[in-house]
């Protein structure tokens, strides 16, 4: 039996042992399995590894944003409306059968879009170049799902479902989960709250399940068992995920309306050129990127060339930017903006940068 029987026989006990309302540490073994045969799935065999081409695009710019959805939902189009880059758009499916990637310039950023070829149902077990688009997906700072408004939700469920079988985890945080392995000792269980979907029988079946006889288990907050799972694999993603409904020229107002105010989500038209200022300003916020301008002394700031970091910087990063061996010679930095009470106010490594801030930085 290969691996995709076996994950095809796990799903359906677990679907049989749910409606039985049977016992909650068997589902919990069973998604362990599964989680064990999904990551199996996802290791390249090392037979294959020279055949074919992957997606590898230079990771370059601020950012990057990864452009996932189905065949013909307007992906291309997307692109060469936002960047300089034409992707070949056309109204049949599997148009784009490689990454193209484009740069986005907004607010003094670059941002890297790639964008993917179409996902089918499937794409997690290597169905058409599912594997490859997944891998390329899993190194962007934003995923931008692309869905069509006339299809209503069935591709956004599917879509989600692909992705989270391959461990990305689409606005979702990291599980506040304490685990170590250990040498001896045995497994020592704790929790800081009530736990209503975890309990010691089951993280103790749930490691058994992946041969960890020793740990340390600290719950901080109250997970289910695929969130613990989540954290004894390790290697999941969490990212912020835009979803992009295209073609809303093509349905009623009610409808727009109704997927507007979806969390999470915007709608645009690429033909028609609709609402595509408002998503660029989201897509701004899920990277939350903060643009500082340096100032040299006695002369006054550069406004056209930005230093872009992530929210929550401080001055040391903008000295690791600006070169290496500054922070080594860091004296004082002068700084002029709303992380300041007043301007300038003199700062040391450790102050908060924020978006739009000045500063200007004095070696010993």
């Amino acid at each position: 039996m290969g691996i995709l029987e076996k994950i095809s026989e796990i799903e359906k006990e677990i679907a049989r042992t749910q409606k039985n309302k049977g016992p909650e540490p068997q589902v919990g073994v069973l998604k362990a399995k599964l989680a064990k045969y999904r990551a199996q799935l996802l290791e390249p065999s090392k037979s294959a590894s020279s055949k074919g081409e992957g997606f590898d695009v230079m990771k370059s710019g601020d950012a990057r944003v990864a452009l996932i959805g189905f065949p013909s939902v307007g992906k291309s189009t997307f692109l060469s409306l936002m960047t300089s880059t034409a992707s070949e758009a056309a109204s049949y499916e599997f148009t784009t059968l490689t990454c193209i990637p484009g740069v986005i310039e907004y607010k003094g950023a670059n941002i890297q879009l790639l964008d993917l070829p179409g996902i089918i149902e499937g794409a997690a077990q290597g169905k058409g170049r599912g594997r490859q688009v997944i891998a390329v997906a899993r190194t962007a700072d934003v995923v931008i799902m692309m869905l069509d408004a006339t299809k209503g939700e069935v591709q956004r469920s599917l879509l989600e479902k692909e992705l989270e079988s391959v461990g990305i985890r689409l606005n979702k945080h990291k599980p506040n989960i304490y685990f170590k392995p250990k040498k001896g000792g045995g497994i020592s269980f704790n929790s800081t709250v009530t736990l209503t979907q975890c309990s010691e029988k089951l993280v103790q079946l749930i490691l058994h399940e992946y041969k960890i006889f020793n740990a340390e288990v600290l719950f901080r907050e109250d997970c289910s068992p695929d969130e613990f799972i989540d954290v004894i694999v390790g290697n999941r993603v969490y990212m912020p995920c835009l979803y992009v409904y295209n073609k809303i020229d093509q349905i009623s107002m009610e409808e727009v309306d109704r997927l507007a105010r979806k969390p999470n989500s915007v709608v645009i038209s690429c033909g028609m050129k609709l609402n595509l200022d408002y998503l660029l300003e989201m897509l701004w916020e899920y990277l939350a990127l903060t643009c500082i301008y340096t100032k040299k002394r006695g002369q006054r700031p550069d406004f056209t060339d930005a230093i872009i970091l992530r929210k929550g910087a401080s001055v040391e990063h903008v000295c690791h930017r600006i070169h290496r061996s500054l922070a080594s010679q860091f004296k004082y930095a002068l700084v002029w903006g709303t992380s300041t009470k007043y301007s300038p106010q003199r700062v040391g490594l450790t102050h908060t940068m924020e978006h739009e801030d000045v500063i200007q930085i004095v070696k010993k």
